[in-house]
């Protein structure tokens, strides 16, 4: 009987011993994996898109919607620019040409919202990839867009990829009819790593959101595209790669999934998420940086494709988005992002208050207070679901 006690008691004790030893095992992998859990954070963008002053006059009333952020430009002392639309064109700009939206910028005492985006285009676009001097504008525009929102406080960059001048990414139609895909694609990959140096040398820990990631390059079945070469974006998947090479390790990229505008279901943004954080692994030629530097964001458009839609703002069930809905679009949103999600509107205009029925700011209002009381399945109350 002692011999089988002993014998017990040493099964029992190597048992708890294995046991432990693999939740041990199991915790330092998750420690490695895991990221410490972001607040999530609504940030505004739309047609109401303000500039420096307007922010120093309004910053009051601003303040009083459930918002965390925006997205705003600067325009030029004279008036006459907006850096925003011009970064990517043929005039280099100075410091000295934004003296009084910095001034303006500085002067205001943001207390809510903390998470500031100046917004900073492709346009006008029409830039040759092999014309260095060319390229050494951009760069000289793009380093001192970080300047500024280093200098104003700001987050970083809402970096608007979307081509709305010229074909920027497109390799059909680009200059150099002698060279081929894969050469443009080491070109466009070399401007990239160019582009983030010139940012990171003025502002090293920027957060970039992107309105469109990597899934927006990849050929479309729909418009018989083969391959990259025929895709639309299909020369962004290397500028950004381009990107993600050179780098500062603070460097934050937002993939802010502007695709999102019309999603209504948790499935559709979890889905999205995937695409994200999984299957865009598949896309890039730097994999490990890309898991390093890139987190999921959506954007909601709450005014959805109102032309075909309309918006009225009388009976808010003809919209495509009743007040109701679009709660639980934000609700799901900010559930599954890693921390940024963007209103979009071009109708209702927040910060003025025009055409934006209360119901809309109640909705939205209760959706940010979703973010400090909802469960998900195996948390506990307040827990990221990420």
């Amino acid at each position: 009987m002692r011999r089988t006690h002993r014998l017990t008691f040493v099964m029992a004790i190597s048992c708890l011993l294995v046991t432990l030893s693999m939740i041990f095992a199991l915790g330092l992998r998750a420690a490695d994996a895991a990221e410490p859990a972001a607040d999530k954070k609504l940030i505004e963008w739309g047609w109401d898109e303000p500039d420096a002053a307007f922010l120093r006059a309004n910053v009051q009333r601003m303040e009083q919607l459930p918002f965390d952020g925006f997205v705003f430009h600067v325009v030029s002392d004279t008036g006459a620019n907006n850096l925003s639309w011009e970064v990517w064109g043929q005039r280099e700009f100075k410091r000295s040409d934004f003296q009084k939206s910095l001034a303006d910028l500085q002067a205001t005492t943001f207390r809510r919202l903390t998470h500031r985006f100046l917004r900073v285009n492709v346009t006008p676009g029409g830039i040759d990839w092999f014309d260095d001097a060319a390229w050494k504008v951009v760069l000289a525009n793009s380093g001192l867009s970080a300047q500024i929102a280093k200098e104003s406080g700001c987050k970083g960059f809402m970096f608007d990829v979307e081509q709305y001048e010229k074909d920027l990414f497109k390799f059909a139609g680009q200059a150099h009819k002698d060279k081929s895909f894969d050469e443009y694609r080491t070109q466009v990959r070399q401007r990239g790593q160019e582009w983030i140096q010139a940012v990171n040398r003025q502002y090293p820990e920027i957060t970039i959101l992107l309105t469109f990631g990597y899934q927006i390059a990849q050929p479309r079945t729909e418009r018989n595209e083969k391959d990259r070469s025929q895709a639309h974006y299909g020369l962004l998947a290397d500028f950004l790669d381009g990107v993600l090479t050179s780098c500062s390790n603070e460097t934050k990229i937002v993939d802010a999934w502007e695709h999102s505008y019309g999603y209504k279901r948790s499935e559709q943004f979890e889905k999205a998420y995937e695409t994200i954080k999984t299957k865009a692994l598949e896309w890039t030629t730097t994999p490990d940086r890309y898991k390093k530097h890139v987190r999921a964001g959506f954007g909601i458009w709450m005014d959805y494709d109102w032309r075909k839609h309309g918006w009225d703002v009388e009976n808010l069930s003809k919209n495509y988005s009743p007040p109701a809905a679009f709660e639980e679009s934000a609700r799901a949103a900010l559930r599954v992002s890693d921390e940024y999600v963007w209103v979009y509107t071009e109708q209702p205009r927040w910060w003025t208050n025009e055409r934006l029925p209360k119901p809309y700011i109640d909705a939205l209002e209760r959706a940010a207070a979703s973010r400090r009381t909802a469960t998900v399945p195996g948390q506990g109350p307040g827990e990221s679901s990420r």
